[in-house]
């Protein structure tokens, strides 16, 4: 079948193919993470980058080219997550630049719609580095660029680009040493492919739900009613895909649905020649998933408690009754409900000189950040990578002239920069700190009665006299530096490599310390988090006093999930 053109309607189709092949990969490309930590997040920031693209896509009721390229463009930009998500969405916006115009795309569109892509995100990253997406992205342009002249089928066009992408993927562990002794292609890379193979699938018009859960066309989320949790009958909404061995008979459907009816209700089984999508309330999902493997094999398991999420409903509509109350009564006092929840100052105040914005997870270090100034929080950090909308928003809320976001974070600052760049109502100056105690020293050393430009210049000074070691645990075997790391092992991360491995937590730690502490080192800062107790806490900042007399030790309660100690040396 030839394809010379794409409309708007097609294209539309081929970006939403593409957001949910990535959805549906997204695990595996965060398993393609270097590091074997528990919170690699790739394919999760570039899936939410770009499903965030994806329901102002399927919420368009006008399908023309332009409204089509301002949804993908718009969308991904704030809903940008992470380094990977805003280089994919500086793609978006480069490509979107390239096709907005144009009623219909064929080789001669696509192809400049790439190259403004490629330009577009390289301009976007200030140290670009190959081996990673871009990389990918521009050997996809380049192909595109090589094969003008020699097909104007699409399907033929697209294929041909999307094997040379494959390839140029296959070849970055040869362009990052890092990437080849971990043995994983890059993430990003392999991300970029996922969203090029769904768009080709729907170019050849094969089946795929389009819908997209949270846009106004509709989600497809089932709904909990507001029954009394004893009329749940069946606790556990249970969803997955099974993708089969071979194509189901209508025997074989029959008999699967009258299993699923035996143990639970709300059945959904929707099949076709490869994939069975199943849906059922059951109080037993193992019995459903052990029944469904018979079939093939299972993907995107999904399995939520009813019970649970009912009290938690129930707890939320106490919440909200409770705070309407309040904000009656802050209303009462001259108040209103948006000044009471966020603090602001009210509008017949002037706004403050500087405000701050810091990203952290853990009831113990934001109270840190509160008790440093921090006017607004953002939840997130090393296990859920806030986005450029969530940024924006926080700046909002702030009455500041100059408002400094610390990001804490390395894969958060791209983030923070594309928000920055888009607020025009007041100045935004990101400190790029990648660290939790980054951001501390950065707070320490604010002094107020400077201007903000001097305030700038000193604390990105006074970050880069911080390290930082992080223990976490490894989630797969892997070779690193020379050090071969056990699913299960310790691991204690500084800022550029891990610096210790092993089975006990406690030598890790000291290790890790140990080549983080020179002559020149003045002061230990521990923070354990949730997982750590704090007589252990207590008795590692015991150790680091009497074998660092130099150093000042201290040592506060983090509550951050994930990583047993943030550790940092100054």
């Amino acid at each position: 079948m030839e394809i010379k053109t794409i409309d708007a309607s097609l294209l539309a189709k081929m970006f939403l193919a593409g957001a949910k092949n990535l959805e549906a990969k997204k695990e595996w490309i965060n398993e393609l993470n270097v590091f074997p930590v528990p919170d690699g997040d790739t394919g999760t920031n570039m899936s939410m980058t770009i499903l965030s693209a994806a329901k102002e896509v399927s919420a368009l009721e006008t399908m023309d080219m332009k409204s089509l390229a301002k949804a993908i463009s718009s969308g991904s930009l704030r809903g940008a997550r992470g380094n990977s998500g805003v280089i994919l969405s500086q793609l978006f916006r480069g490509f979107t630049k390239g096709i907005a115009s144009h009623d219909k795309l064929d080789v001669i569109v696509l192809t400049d719609a790439m190259q403004k892509a490629v330009e577009t995100a390289y301009k976007a990253v200030m140290k670009p580095k190959e081996g990673t997406i871009l990389t990918v992205a521009k050997g996809a342009a380049d192909k595109a660029l090589e094969l003008i002249g020699e097909t104007e089928d699409l399907t033929v066009f697209i294929e041909e680009i999307i094997k040379h992408a494959d390839y140029v993927l296959s070849q970055t562990p040869e362009m990052l040493p890092v990437l080849k002794q971990a043995g994983v292609v890059d993430s990003g890379g392999q991300g970029l492919v996922e969203v090029l193979r769904g768009a080709y699938d729907a170019l050849l018009g094969k089946e795929i739900d389009y819908t997209i859960e949270g846009a106004e066309s509709g989600s497809g989320m089932v709904k909990i009613s507001a029954q009394a949790e004893e009329d749940i009958k069946f606790g556990y909404c249970t969803e997955f895909i099974i993708v089969l061995n071979k194509e189901l008979t209508q025997s074989q459907e029959h008999g699967f649905k009258e299993f699923l009816e035996s143990i639970g209700d709300s059945i959904v089984v929707v099949a076709d020649d490869e994939i069975v999508k199943v849906h059922v309330h059951t109080n037993d999902p193992g019995l459903a998933l052990q029944r469904a493997l018979t079939y093939g094999s299972l993907s995107k398991i999904k399995i939520d408690n009813m019970r649970e999420e009912h009290q938690e409903k129930l707890i939320k509509d106490a919440q909200k009754v409770a705070e309407a109350q309040k904000a009656e009564q802050e209303q009462a006092a001259g108040r209103t409900r948006e000044e009471a929840a966020t603090e602001e100052l009210s509008p017949e105040e002037p706004e403050k000189e500087m405000g701050f914005i810091a990203v952290s997870i853990g009831e113990g270090l934001n109270e840190i950040f509160r008790g440093l100034g921090v006017d607004y929080i953002i939840e997130g950090g090393q296990t859920m990578n806030p986005s450029t909308e969530d940024m924006l928003n926080a700046i909002d809320k702030v009455r500041a002239k100059t408002v400094f976001i610390l990001p804490n974070n390395k894969n958060i600052i791209l983030a923070a920069n594309q928000a920055a760049s888009l607020v025009e109502d007041k100045k935004v100056v990101v400190i790029p700190t990648k660290t939790i105690p980054q951001g501390i020293t950065a707070l320490i050393n604010y002094i107020p009665e400077k201007d903000a430009e001097d305030n700038e210049k000193r604390m990105k000074e006074e970050i880069g006299n911080v390290k930082t070691g992080q223990v976490t645990y490894a989630v797969r075997d892997t070779i690193i530096d020379d050090k071969e790391i056990k699913q299960g092992d310790y691991m204690g991360i500084g800022d550029s490599t891990i610096l210790s491995v092993g089975e006990d937590m406690d030598a890790v730690v000291k290790e890790m310390v140990a080549q983080q502490v020179d002559e020149d080192a003045a002061i230990i800062s521990v923070y354990y988090g949730e997982d750590v107790d704090e007589e252990a806490a207590g008795a590692l900042g015991a150790y680091l006093e009497e074998t660092y007399p130099d150093c000042e030790v201290e040592v506060h309660f983090g509550g951050q999930p994930i990583y047993y100690y943030l550790i940092s040396v100054e």
